[in-house]
């Protein structure tokens, strides 16, 4: 640990004494003032909140603590099947569409601000972003809330119009994951009723399931002493209690209602070991769970806990971190490992876990070597250095947040608010924690962290878990598992060498070039400046983001540039120089330089062009521009760090070829490329062409010539603050003054119509249909906005015949595109999952519902609802700061001013259903198509 680092820490724990002594750990947390909480007579909880973030937004949740693991054998699946039922008829929306269409007129979307999950102990029902300048729709918010507590129609034909979306639902989920999860739970869960409970259930119950059985489930759990409703947002708080008391009172109290019992997962001596094999898994992984009791809601209420989670956090930050580094040295063990406390397996049940995605035929080194970690911290623990590293990066960190505090979202206070309701967790008020958290992060000490791994570390009730291919791979046996625990245990290991760093990140001197013009752009209150050297920046304050300051960059070229023997190096110049570190300093000295710093830099090379860009706060902004220097003039490449990055990346692809989604994924690249040659499937032919000479090549060729760049910074900080650090660090990048330009590759998608159905080797049959539709048209902003109406009808077309009239699927992806370079384009796809013996049909009305949008234009009612939606996603964008920095590249690489209201509001607010029948004659009469169906092999 370096001096300055020991004094700095010194000076904290100083500090901290007298403010620590004021909290006694085992002290009830105080209640966060600003939640409003109660409960009904008739046992429902209520919790209010106002927040501003976003404005005018208000989100709506009733939080159920009842789930899957209530459900009797003979309605596994129901309580899922039952969150879908609520969408389909209640007291005061009846119809399968009821909610959902009164919704989306107020801009308001089903899926993206209308959802619901269902949990193995929980079911949570949402209404996100609602607009609160309409008070009524307010009203009507609750309403639906109060509708699910108590009043779900569930009418027979809704019932079994249901049966059929959540069949497919289950097709979905079947997958690799999910059969070998059927595997290892039993024996994580030690056979509990959580390991029989997967919550898609029992598709032959799905199926055939009597309608009283549903209704059964429902009377007996949705209750209000099993519920509760949580409303934060942008609204008169008090107000907002009394109508939920007023309105929510009304449920009946529950009469002799059954009880909610609590089930437990047993906890078992010494070791179970289980393996689970599937033909489509591609990687091996091994990984020890050892479990132990969740705090109780009693436990969890004092200061002791918020401790406890902060001793855990930097437990958890300091051994990742010793984990990284193994996966850059020399010849890793394995292609990815992570080790720490996991929280919660299931209600009651938490676990610490270590495990490691292995290389072929080598699970007891995998092993092996994870352990050996988490053993060396058991003996040894970790160093003073790696903690007061970890306790400065998490003060400035908690800084920044209370910098940040007031643009914490609704969303974010309602899931302390759910976890209160369900789990028992606090709901504990910022400003408390910030300052407990300063007063006692600085007196935790090295031993009390170390401490940790001989409390957790321990072989009782402890499941080791083996995943990984059916073919071609041998697999570690449970004797073997065992044994390599034990050479472990028994070996000689050296404590963890931590070898301090402390220097200057740049180490000469600077001569800089000044701003020599200077161009205000009023119409986003920022202005561009041309330094000496040739490079542009253009910079805008916002902050509505106060403690954030964002970079990006643009320069023409790209891997466009190469030919096809360099394109594999050049596509992959991104993920890899990031590992080599910068300048003087590998990856790992460079990271504990930047200790207390929040700057990060990273650059982008893609078909047309290059960047580089990243953020920091405003106090760092200094160590930002000084990250983007060495990005441009001392970039580092490190044989070693490459070598092992290689290692790691051909052990990950050795059984790819066994996996469906690799197939489907290559054989769907192919295809649209038209077979082109620059097209090179990631794979062993990628990885062979990759040499870190072509990295450092192309990396010295595209990020070089600042002159070529255009830079763009927006943040909570000032220009005089900027001009300065932008002249003495950008302007002291070198030029070139290269005039360069992408260059135009010819790759284009096949011409016509491409039928192709291809087999897959499925496991479980499910077909995938994708219908893309592209055409060369010129672009502009009006038909921009067409196609994103188009698209919205047509997800609501889709939605409404081929998952609800046909349950043919649990639903139908539309994406929709346009380009202006290399060529200029618009192009729009359709994808879903489906039954094999369905699949030809169901394409079918994909086509069908485009032939009839193109005879018949759409309803005022269906464009309606997307343009509200549209114009209110918009405003709830514009306050950010990403905004601004949207707006303003988009202006520059594009010439067009989002932020001007000809440009989207005039547009929007005249176009008709006619406009869009127009767009969609134009995008899909002759279009090239390419219709893809990917079936299971032939038995």
């Amino acid at each position: 640990m370096t001096k300055r680092l020991l004094t700095v820490c010194a000076l904290l724990a100083l500090l901290s004494s007298s403010l620590f002594a004021q909290y006694d750990m085992k002290a009830p947390l105080p209640k966060d003032p600003n939640v409003r909480t109660g409960k009904l007579a008739n046992g429902l909880t209520y919790y209010i909140r106002h927040n501003a973030e976003p404005k005018d937004r208000a989100s709506f949740y009733i939080i159920q603590n009842v789930g899957a693991i209530l459900e009797n054998d003979d309605q596994n699946g129901l309580a899922h099947f039952l969150e879908h039922m609520a969408f389909n008829g209640t007291k005061h929306f009846p119809g399968r569409k009821g909610i959902t269409n009164m919704l989306e007129k107020h801009g308001v979307e089903f899926g993206r601000n209308v959802n619901a999950y269902t949990a193995q102990d929980e079911t949570v029902y949402n209404i996100s972003d609602v607009p609160t300048t309409n008070e009524g729709l307010l009203d009507t918010c609750l309403l639906v809330l109060h509708d699910w507590s108590h009043y779900l129609l569930l009418v027979d034909e809704e019932i079994d119009g249901e049966r059929g979306v959540i069949s497919e639902e289950w097709r979905t989920r079947r997958d690799a994951g999910f059969r070998m999860r059927a595997v290892t739970m039993p024996v994580l869960l030690n056979d509990s009723k959580y390991a029989k409970r997967d919550v898609i259930g029992d598709l032959d119950i799905i199926k055939n399931f009597k309608y009283q059985t549903l209704r059964d489930y429902y009377h007996k759990w949705y209750r209000p002493d099993l519920q509760a409703i949580a409303v934060v947002g942008d609204f008169d708080a008090e107000k907002m209690e009394q109508k939920v008391k007023e309105l929510f009172s009304k449920i009946p109290t529950p009469v002799n209602p059954a009880v909610r019992e609590t089930f437990e997962v047993l906890p078992h001596d010494g070791i179970k070991f289980v393996c689970a094999t599937d033909k489509e898994v591609t990687n091996s992984s091994i990984a020890v769970y050892i479990k132990y009791p969740a705090p109780t809601k009693e436990e969890k209420g004092l200061n002791e806990a918020l401790k406890k989670g902060l001793v855990q956090s930097f437990y958890n930050t300091m051994l990742a971190q010793r984990i990284s580094e193994l996966l850059q040295k020399g010849n890793p063990p394995f292609i990815n490992g992570s080790a720490g406390f996991a929280g919660g397996i299931v209600r009651g049940v938490n676990a610490y876990y270590f495990g490691a995605t292995a290389k072929p035929n080598e699970e007891a080194e995998a092993l092996e070597a994870i352990y050996r970690e988490n053993e060396r911290v058991k003996r040894f623990g970790f160093t003073r250095g790696e903690l007061e590293r970890a306790k400065t990066n998490m003060l400035v960190g908690l800084e920044s947040a209370n910098k940040q505090k007031d643009k914490t979202t609704s969303e974010a206070y309602i899931d302390e608010i759910k976890e209160n309701f369900l789990e028992g967790d606090p709901i504990v008020d910022f400003d408390y924690y910030y300052e407990f958290a300063k007063a006692v992060i600085p007196t935790i000490t090295v031993d009390e962290v170390s401490a940790l791994a001989k409390q957790y570390i321990v072989p009782t009730n402890m499941v080791i878990i083996v995943q990984g291919p059916a073919e071609g791979v041998k697999h570690i046996t449970e004797a073997e598992a065992l044994a390599t625990l034990k050479k472990v245990e028994d070996s000689q290991l050296e404590p963890y060498q931590d070898e301090s760093a402390e220097a200057k990140l740049i180490n000469k001197e600077l001569k800089g070039s000044k701003i020599i013009a200077t161009k205000k752009l009023p119409q986003f209150e920022a202005e561009e400046w041309t330094l000496e050297n040739g490079a542009k920046i253009v910079f805008r304050k916002a902050d509505f983001e106060k403690d954030q300051v964002a970079v990006a960059s643009y320069s023409k070229g790209g891997t466009s540039l190469y030919g096809v023997d360099k394109l594999a190096s050049a596509q992959v110049v991104a993920d890899f120089v990031g590992a080599y570190g910068l300048g003087d300093y590998d990856a790992i000295t460079l990271k504990k330089l930047l200790t207390g710093k929040q700057a990060n830099v990273g650059i982008g090379i893609g078909g047309l062009s290059e960047s580089v860009g990243g953020g920091s706060t405003p106090g760092d902004f200094e160590t930002l521009m000084q990250l983007i220097y060495l990005k441009f003039e001392e970039p580092r490449f490190d044989k070693e760090v490459h070598n092992a990055i290689m290692q790691r990346n051909y052990a990950a692809i050795a059984n790819m070829d066994n996996n469906p989604k690799k197939i489907m994924q290559d054989s769907i690249s192919r295809i649209m490329s038209n077979y082109s040659p620059r097209n090179i499937l990631f794979g062993k032919e990628f990885l062979d062409k990759i040499s870190i000479e072509q990295i450092e090549e192309i990396y010295r060729d595209r990020i070089k010539d600042i002159s070529d760049f255009t830079f763009f910074i927006v943040g909570n900080i000032d220009a005089e603050t900027v001009k300065p650090l932008v002249e003495k660090y950008l302007g002291s990048v070198q030029s070139f003054n290269r005039k360069e330009n992408w260059v135009d590759n010819k790759v284009r998608g096949p011409k016509g119509k491409t039928v192709k159905v291809i087999e897959l080797p499925l496991q479980d049959p499910k077909a995938t249909v994708i219908t893309s539709f592209s055409k060369n048209m010129k672009t502009s902003i009006h038909d921009n906005i067409c196609q994103n109406i188009l698209k919205g009808v047509l997800d609501q077309r889709y939605l409404t015949n081929i998952r609800e009239k046909e349950g043919g699927t649990y639903g139908v992806s539309v994406q929709a595109g346009s380009s202006r370079e290399p060529y200029e384009s618009y192009s729009m796809s359709m994808m879903f999952d489906c039954d094999p013996d369905k699949a030809d049909h169901l394409k079918s009305l994909i086509y069908a519902e485009i032939d009839l949008l193109m005879k018949e234009a759409p309803t005022q009612e269906e464009i309606s609802k997307v343009i509200t939606t549209m114009k209110k996603n918009r405003e709830q964008s514009k306050p950010h700061n990403n905004y601004w920095m949207s707006a303003i590249q988009t202006y520059y690489l594009r010439g067009i001013d989002i932020t001007d209201p000809k440009n989207f509001d005039n547009i929007i607010d005249k176009i008709t259903p006619k406009d869009v029948q127009k767009f969609t004659k134009k995008l899909f009469k002759g279009a090239d198509v390419v219709d893809m169906t990917f079936i299971p092999e032939a038995k």
